[in-house]
Protein backbone atom coordinates (compact mmCIF):
# COMPACT_ATOMS: atom_id res chain seq x y z
CA UNK A 1 0.00 0.00 0.00
CA UNK A 2 1.22 3.66 -0.85
CA UNK A 3 2.21 5.41 2.26
CA UNK A 4 -0.49 8.28 2.67
CA UNK A 5 0.64 11.51 3.40
CA UNK A 6 -1.97 13.08 5.61
CA UNK A 7 -1.40 15.29 8.71
CA UNK A 8 -3.50 13.30 11.01
CA UNK A 9 -1.73 10.02 11.19
CA UNK A 10 -1.16 9.04 14.69
CA UNK A 11 1.05 5.83 13.90
CA UNK A 12 3.15 5.22 10.71
CA UNK A 13 4.75 1.09 10.48
CA UNK A 14 6.92 1.41 8.32
CA UNK A 15 8.74 -2.18 6.87
CA UNK A 16 8.20 -4.11 10.22
CA UNK A 17 9.93 -7.39 10.46
CA UNK A 18 9.81 -9.30 13.81
CA UNK A 19 11.71 -12.36 14.52
CA UNK A 20 11.00 -14.86 17.73
CA UNK A 21 14.52 -16.63 17.42
CA UNK A 22 15.32 -17.78 13.93
CA UNK A 23 11.60 -17.14 12.84
CA UNK A 24 10.26 -14.51 11.20
CA UNK A 25 7.17 -13.82 12.83
CA UNK A 26 6.13 -10.88 10.65
CA UNK A 27 7.35 -9.56 7.31
CA UNK A 28 7.67 -6.05 5.99
CA UNK A 29 4.74 -4.56 7.29
CA UNK A 30 3.18 -0.85 6.25
CA UNK A 31 0.46 0.90 7.35
CA UNK A 32 -0.43 4.31 8.74
CA UNK A 33 -3.15 4.56 11.31
CA UNK A 34 -4.96 8.11 11.28
CA UNK A 35 -5.31 9.36 15.07
CA UNK A 36 -8.73 9.50 16.71
CA UNK A 37 -9.91 6.11 14.60
CA UNK A 38 -10.89 2.66 15.12
CA UNK A 39 -8.46 0.46 13.21
CA UNK A 40 -9.09 -3.35 13.50
CA UNK A 41 -6.66 -6.29 12.65
CA UNK A 42 -8.15 -9.56 11.32
CA UNK A 43 -6.98 -12.66 10.04
CA UNK A 44 -6.54 -16.45 10.84
CA UNK A 45 -5.17 -17.47 14.01
CA UNK A 46 -1.62 -18.17 13.77
CA UNK A 47 -0.88 -14.86 11.21
CA UNK A 48 0.50 -12.18 13.58
CA UNK A 49 -2.15 -10.31 14.29
CA UNK A 50 -1.43 -9.82 18.44
CA UNK A 51 2.41 -10.15 17.78
CA UNK A 52 1.71 -6.76 15.79
CA UNK A 53 -0.18 -5.19 17.90
CA UNK A 54 2.63 -5.64 20.59
CA UNK A 55 4.61 -4.05 18.46
CA UNK A 56 2.86 -0.95 19.07
CA UNK A 57 4.07 -0.42 22.32
CA UNK A 58 7.04 -2.89 22.78
CA UNK A 59 5.53 -5.38 24.64
CA UNK A 60 7.35 -8.09 22.15
CA UNK A 61 10.22 -7.38 23.96
CA UNK A 62 9.10 -8.33 27.64
CA UNK A 63 9.52 -12.24 25.49
CA UNK A 64 12.72 -14.09 24.89
CA UNK A 65 14.64 -13.93 22.07
CA UNK A 66 12.55 -11.64 20.12
CA UNK A 67 14.19 -9.15 17.59
CA UNK A 68 12.11 -6.10 16.05
CA UNK A 69 13.24 -4.36 12.70
CA UNK A 70 12.37 -1.69 10.56
CA UNK A 71 9.82 1.59 12.08
CA UNK A 72 7.36 2.23 14.24
CA UNK A 73 6.33 6.05 14.59
CA UNK A 74 3.91 7.63 16.60
CA UNK A 75 3.62 11.11 16.77
CA UNK A 76 6.42 12.03 14.42
CA UNK A 77 8.86 9.90 16.86
CA UNK A 78 10.38 6.29 16.21
CA UNK A 79 9.68 4.49 19.27
CA UNK A 80 12.46 1.71 18.88
CA UNK A 81 14.80 4.43 18.58
CA UNK A 82 17.34 3.96 21.68
CA UNK A 83 16.34 7.06 23.49
CA UNK A 84 12.76 6.22 23.89
CA UNK A 85 11.81 6.00 27.87
CA UNK A 86 9.71 2.62 27.69
CA UNK A 87 8.00 3.08 30.59
CA UNK A 88 6.76 6.16 29.55
CA UNK A 89 5.85 4.74 25.94
CA UNK A 90 3.48 2.66 27.48
CA UNK A 91 2.38 5.20 29.46
CA UNK A 92 0.79 6.83 26.74
CA UNK A 93 -0.48 3.49 25.15
CA UNK A 94 -2.99 1.30 27.49
CA UNK A 95 -3.08 -1.89 26.84
CA UNK A 96 -6.58 -4.13 27.22
CA UNK A 97 -6.23 -8.14 26.74
CA UNK A 98 -8.86 -10.54 25.14
CA UNK A 99 -9.39 -11.53 29.37
CA UNK A 100 -10.31 -9.12 31.88
CA UNK A 101 -7.33 -9.01 34.60
CA UNK A 102 -8.03 -7.07 37.10
CA UNK A 103 -6.18 -6.69 40.27
CA UNK A 104 -7.04 -8.16 43.65
CA UNK A 105 -8.20 -5.17 44.50
CA UNK A 106 -10.87 -2.62 45.21
CA UNK A 107 -12.42 -1.25 42.37
CA UNK A 108 -11.16 2.00 43.05
CA UNK A 109 -7.72 0.62 43.42
CA UNK A 110 -7.72 -0.47 40.29
CA UNK A 111 -8.14 2.42 38.59
CA UNK A 112 -6.41 4.34 41.03
CA UNK A 113 -3.33 2.41 40.25
CA UNK A 114 -1.08 3.79 37.63
CA UNK A 115 -2.08 6.89 39.30
CA UNK A 116 0.01 6.12 42.38
CA UNK A 117 2.63 4.41 40.19
CA UNK A 118 3.43 7.64 38.43
CA UNK A 119 3.72 9.61 42.53
CA UNK A 120 0.29 11.10 42.33
CA UNK A 121 -0.62 11.67 45.95
CA UNK A 122 -3.46 14.02 45.86
CA UNK A 123 -6.74 12.52 47.20
CA UNK A 124 -8.73 14.77 45.50
CA UNK A 125 -7.18 14.61 42.09
CA UNK A 126 -7.21 10.95 42.60
CA UNK A 127 -11.04 10.74 43.19
CA UNK A 128 -11.48 13.44 40.33
CA UNK A 129 -9.69 11.46 37.60
CA UNK A 130 -10.84 7.87 39.04
CA UNK A 131 -14.69 9.08 38.49
CA UNK A 132 -14.03 10.43 35.27
CA UNK A 133 -12.05 7.19 34.00
CA UNK A 134 -15.29 5.24 35.23
CA UNK A 135 -17.46 7.75 33.45
CA UNK A 136 -15.83 7.11 30.13
CA UNK A 137 -15.73 3.38 30.46
CA UNK A 138 -19.57 3.62 31.09
CA UNK A 139 -19.38 2.29 34.27
CA UNK A 140 -19.68 4.51 36.75
CA UNK A 141 -23.13 4.37 37.50
CA UNK A 142 -23.22 0.44 38.04
CA UNK A 143 -19.97 0.82 40.70
CA UNK A 144 -20.40 4.20 42.01
CA UNK A 145 -21.99 2.44 45.19
CA UNK A 146 -19.26 0.14 45.75
CA UNK A 147 -16.15 1.20 44.37
CA UNK A 148 -14.54 -0.46 47.56
CA UNK A 149 -15.85 -3.99 46.73
CA UNK A 150 -13.47 -6.11 45.28
CA UNK A 151 -13.21 -5.96 41.93
CA UNK A 152 -13.13 -9.47 41.29
CA UNK A 153 -16.87 -9.43 42.04
CA UNK A 154 -18.01 -7.52 39.02
CA UNK A 155 -18.90 -9.43 36.23
CA UNK A 156 -17.02 -10.31 32.96
CA UNK A 157 -17.74 -7.32 31.32
CA UNK A 158 -17.45 -4.93 34.11
CA UNK A 159 -14.46 -6.15 35.17
CA UNK A 160 -13.37 -5.72 30.93
CA UNK A 161 -14.69 -2.27 31.31
CA UNK A 162 -13.16 -1.31 34.53
CA UNK A 163 -9.92 -2.91 32.64
CA UNK A 164 -10.42 -0.06 30.13
CA UNK A 165 -11.06 2.69 33.14
CA UNK A 166 -7.63 1.93 34.16
CA UNK A 167 -5.93 2.36 31.24
CA UNK A 168 -7.61 5.40 30.63
CA UNK A 169 -6.73 6.73 34.35
CA UNK A 170 -2.98 7.45 32.92
CA UNK A 171 -4.11 9.72 30.09
CA UNK A 172 -3.01 7.71 27.15
CA UNK A 173 -3.30 8.70 23.37
CA UNK A 174 -3.31 5.14 22.36
CA UNK A 175 -5.32 2.16 23.21
CA UNK A 176 -4.84 -1.55 22.04
CA UNK A 177 -7.30 -3.93 22.49
CA UNK A 178 -6.50 -7.55 22.08
CA UNK A 179 -10.05 -9.51 21.55
CA UNK A 180 -11.47 -7.43 24.15
CA UNK A 181 -14.89 -9.21 24.15
CA UNK A 182 -14.28 -12.64 23.19
CA UNK A 183 -14.68 -13.83 26.33
CA UNK A 184 -18.04 -12.13 27.03
CA UNK A 185 -21.45 -12.54 26.48
CA UNK A 186 -23.70 -10.76 23.47
CA UNK A 187 -24.56 -8.02 25.82
CA UNK A 188 -21.30 -7.33 26.93
CA UNK A 189 -19.68 -7.33 23.78
CA UNK A 190 -22.40 -4.70 22.66
CA UNK A 191 -21.47 -2.76 25.71
CA UNK A 192 -17.91 -3.12 24.53
CA UNK A 193 -18.57 -1.47 21.26
CA UNK A 194 -20.22 0.89 22.27
CA UNK A 195 -17.98 2.03 24.32
CA UNK A 196 -15.34 1.96 21.93
CA UNK A 197 -17.41 4.41 19.65
CA UNK A 198 -17.15 6.92 22.53
CA UNK A 199 -13.80 6.55 23.02
CA UNK A 200 -12.45 7.48 19.42
CA UNK A 201 -13.80 11.10 19.79
CA UNK A 202 -10.37 11.08 21.92
CA UNK A 203 -8.33 8.36 21.56
CA UNK A 204 -6.98 6.66 18.50
CA UNK A 205 -8.03 2.63 19.30
CA UNK A 206 -6.35 -0.61 17.42
CA UNK A 207 -8.02 -3.49 17.72
CA UNK A 208 -7.50 -7.16 17.26
CA UNK A 209 -10.34 -9.50 16.26
CA UNK A 210 -11.70 -12.75 14.79
CA UNK A 211 -14.98 -11.80 14.87
CA UNK A 212 -15.56 -10.32 11.63
CA UNK A 213 -19.22 -8.71 11.95
CA UNK A 214 -17.83 -6.82 14.82
CA UNK A 215 -14.82 -5.38 12.96
CA UNK A 216 -17.32 -4.48 10.66
CA UNK A 217 -19.78 -2.95 13.14
CA UNK A 218 -16.75 -0.46 14.95
CA UNK A 219 -13.75 -0.04 12.94
CA UNK A 220 -12.93 2.91 10.66
CA UNK A 221 -9.66 1.06 8.77
CA UNK A 222 -9.47 -2.78 8.35
CA UNK A 223 -5.89 -4.13 8.28
CA UNK A 224 -5.98 -8.63 6.64
CA UNK A 225 -3.16 -10.36 7.90
CA UNK A 226 -2.45 -13.85 6.25
CA UNK A 227 0.71 -16.17 6.51
CA UNK A 228 2.71 -17.35 3.80
CA UNK A 229 3.54 -21.36 3.35
CA UNK A 230 6.32 -20.60 5.86
CA UNK A 231 3.79 -19.22 8.35
CA UNK A 232 4.82 -15.83 8.34
CA UNK A 233 2.36 -13.46 9.22
CA UNK A 234 1.83 -10.78 6.40
CA UNK A 235 -0.48 -7.80 5.58
CA UNK A 236 -2.39 -8.42 2.62
CA UNK A 237 -4.63 -5.75 2.42
CA UNK A 238 -5.79 -2.77 4.20
CA UNK A 239 -7.59 0.20 3.91
CA UNK A 240 -11.35 1.69 4.83
CA UNK A 241 -13.66 -0.98 6.34
CA UNK A 242 -16.16 0.05 4.08
CA UNK A 243 -13.96 -0.88 1.07
CA UNK A 244 -12.25 -3.86 2.66
CA UNK A 245 -15.53 -5.78 3.42
CA UNK A 246 -17.54 -4.42 0.37
CA UNK A 247 -15.02 -4.48 -2.87
CA UNK A 248 -11.67 -5.92 -1.43
CA UNK A 249 -8.90 -5.38 -3.75
CA UNK A 250 -7.22 -8.14 -2.96
CA UNK A 251 -9.07 -12.40 -3.80
CA UNK A 252 -7.25 -13.63 -0.52
CA UNK A 253 -9.65 -11.17 1.55
CA UNK A 254 -12.55 -11.90 -0.47
CA UNK A 255 -12.02 -15.21 0.86
CA UNK A 256 -11.22 -15.08 4.23
CA UNK A 257 -14.57 -12.45 4.38
CA UNK A 258 -16.85 -14.47 2.54
CA UNK A 259 -15.59 -17.83 4.84
CA UNK A 260 -13.94 -19.56 1.68
CA UNK A 261 -11.10 -20.32 3.90
CA UNK A 262 -9.56 -19.31 7.41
Amino acid sequence: MSERKDSNIKISVKNLNIYYGSFLALKNISLDIPEKSITAIIGPSGCGKSTFLRALNRMNELLPNVRTGGQVIIDGEDIYSLKVDIVALRRKIGMVFQRANPFPKSIFENVAFGLRIQGIKDREKIDEIVELSLRRAALWDEVKNKLYSSALDLSGGQQQRLCIARALAVQPDIILMDEPASALDPIATLRIEELMRELKEEYTIVIVTHNMQQAARVSDFTAFFLTDEGRTGMLIEYGETSQIFTLPKDSRTEGYITGRFG
